[in-house]
């Protein structure tokens, strides 16, 4: 069972968008500055149209005409500069925010425990830095420099019409009512649901991505039909919600064509009577005011039918910041290079019911391999993960040189797992991402180091090869001896070998053994052995056995005692 991660409240997504805002002052004052200018500009033809109808009305010369339209003339192209300025400023402004939020999910989730994501489910976050990114990145760019214009030209059309007379301006506004009603009605019935969408198309890359990663086990159990049942389960609930917010977005619409046919009803039939009762308003200035109010129909209309974007713009930017509200501990203490790495009665269970660690004690001294075997399912890697950092105990403590693991400073201890990865680029760059100012010579140092400086340099282009997707094939030993050189480079205090060897085969093993350990020689180590050569070898061997300790000591001693280990270690023999 997954646990979604969490969604932001509107306080919380309001808060964090406006301090985004207030970091960016200047920025902010001159878009609002340029978009008041282009809202300005356009106002401006329509109040002149009214003084020209007053000026052929009364009947003045041709001659006056002119200034007018000198003026209109080069107000527009002040406005279309200051419109053209406000678009690329605002996108601007989005795009730097939405970058800032980008880098904040990514730095948080690669410093949230494993556990936590394992429990959310991968998808649902790359759903956020996707999908969602994707639509608050629609709005940013496309949506939000429409809106934005559209709300300047609307304050300013209305204020406009007040300036005409004060009451033009309240006939205008007879038609505030009927917009807030409609909002009103619309925005509580439509949020949830664009959450709700949100949500679904999360589940949706959830499902997706485990039946992508599981292909091999979905095919050897036959189990292609219920996947793609749920995954077309999924897709139409996400469907449905689209087609049920849009249909209410159309209901919303004809709300606010009522509004609009009232007010420009009212103020018409106002300016009439205002005009024909000689109450000191003017033909100009009841056209000006009704054009301006018709005016109004297109930016409204602009932000009404951008709001589907809009809400799901909004409800993307939620789980963006959601994910910024999970706590992550905070790391920075500095331990010394001499220390031991503590493990004191540690419980651990991925489900409460099910305890996989029942009271774990153990220390590695400072500079001693301390090797960890058992049977499949015994709590090795559980252990490991703890002793890392990567999973938080329940119950009892971890920590390296006193200090709790995930407070410590970063590259004190590092974990080699068998499941190694590389990355797409040039073999040094990926050596780099232990030691980004590693020089050339050091790289090749940690290479050699680790028995891989051969084979590197064999290469097609050397330790410029493009390695990892797309580029030159690594085998598992090599691969597993370029995480061993990253750890050489890394020169952590502590070092984790969680089954670092297991993926050699029996040709490579021990080749990759010796690789193993003189990448940890003179290191605090930790090894989850699964070759027992590799234990024989450790100066201390810890046997665990469903979540306890149950044997403690040399490899001669375990033997001699004729326990779990000497059991293990006979069964061993007689397979190699």
């Amino acid at each position: 069972m997954t646990h979604a991660l969490p969604v932001a409240t509107p306080r919380q997504t309001w808060s964090w968008l406006a301090g985004q805002l207030a970091a960016r002052r200047l920025e902010v004052a001159l878009t609002v500055a340029a978009g008041l200018g282009a809202a300005g500009a356009s106002v401006v033809p329509v109040t002149a149209l009214g003084m020209l109808v007053d000026l052929v009305r009364d009947g003045a010369h041709s001659a006056a005409l002119v200034p007018i339209g000198v003026l209109v003339a080069v107000i527009a192209l002040l406005g279309g500069a200051a419109a053209g300025a406000t678009t690329t400023m605002v996108s601007r402004l989005g795009e730097r925010i939405l970058a800032s939020l980008r880098e904040e999910t990514v730095g948080v989730a690669l410093r949230l425990p494993a556990h936590t994501l394992d429990r959310a489910g991968r998808g649902d976050l790359l759903a956020r830095v996707g999908a969602d990114v994707a639509a608050v990145g629609t709005a940013a760019a496309e949506v939000m420099p429409t809106v934005i214009s559209a709300l300047f030209l609307a304050v300013l059309s209305v204020t406009a019409m007040f300036g005409l007379d004060w009451r033009l301006g309240l006939a205008g506004l007879a038609a505030m009512p009927l917009y807030l009603l409609a909002l009103r009605w619309y925005l509580p019935r439509s949020a949830p649901i664009y959450a709700a969408e949100r949500a679904a198309v999360g589940a949706r890359s959830q499902l997706l991505m485990e039946s992508m990663q599981g292909v091999r086990t979905v095919h050897a159990y036959r189990l292609e039909s219920r996947h793609l049942d749920a995954i077309e389960g999924a897709s139409a609930r996400a469907r449905d919600l689209s087609v049920g917010v849009f249909a209410l977005f159309t209901r919303f619409v004809g709300r606010i064509n009522r509004a609009e046919l009232l007010g420009l009803a009212t103020i018409l039939v106002a300016g009439f009577w205002y005009v024909r009762a000689g109450f000191g308003v003017t033909v100009g200035e009841t056209a000006a005011a009704a054009v301006l109010f018709h005016r109004l129909f297109n930016p409204v209309s602009m932000i009404l039918f951008t709001f589907d974007e809009i809400q799901a713009a909004g409800a993307g930017l939620a789980r963006l910041v959601g994910v910024g509200t999970l706590a992550v501990a905070p790391t920075g203490t500095r331990i010394p290079a001499a220390a031991d790495l503590t493990l004191r009665d540690v419980t651990f269970g991925y489900d409460e019911r099910v305890p996989v660690l029942r009271g774990i004690s153990l220390r590695v001294a400072p500079g001693e391999r301390v090797a960890l075997v058992g049977s499949t399912g015994a709590g090795k890697t559980t252990v490991a993960s703890i002793a890392a950092g990567i999973l938080r105990p329940r119950t009892g403590t971890a920590t390296v040189g006193g200090v709790p693991v995930d407070q410590i400073e970063p590259g004190v201890v590092a974990i080699v797992s068998q499941e190694t990865h590389v990355f797409a680029g040039p073999l040094i760059e990926d050596l780099r991402l232990a030691g980004p100012e590693a020089s050339t010579e050091s790289a090749e140092a940690a290479l050699e180091r680790v028995g891989a400086l051969d084979w590197a340099r064999c290469l097609p282009l050397g330790l410029a090869t493009v390695v990892g997707e797309g580029g030159h094939p690594l085998t598992a030993a090599q691969a597993q001896q370029l995480a061993l050189a990253r750890l050489v480079l890394l020169d952590p205090a502590i070092a984790i070998l969680d089954e670092a060897t297991a993926e050699a085969g029996s040709a490579g093993a021990r080749e990759l053994e010796e690789s193993a350990l003189a990448a940890t020689k003179g290191r605090t180590t930790l090894l989850v052995a699964h070759r027992l050569t590799q234990a024989a070898g450790a100066d201390r061997i810890i046997v665990l056995e469903h979540g306890i300790v149950l044997e403690e000591g040399t490899h001669d001693v375990l033997v001699a005692a004729g326990g779990r280990y000497a059991t293990l270690w006979s069964a061993w023999q007689s397979r190699c």
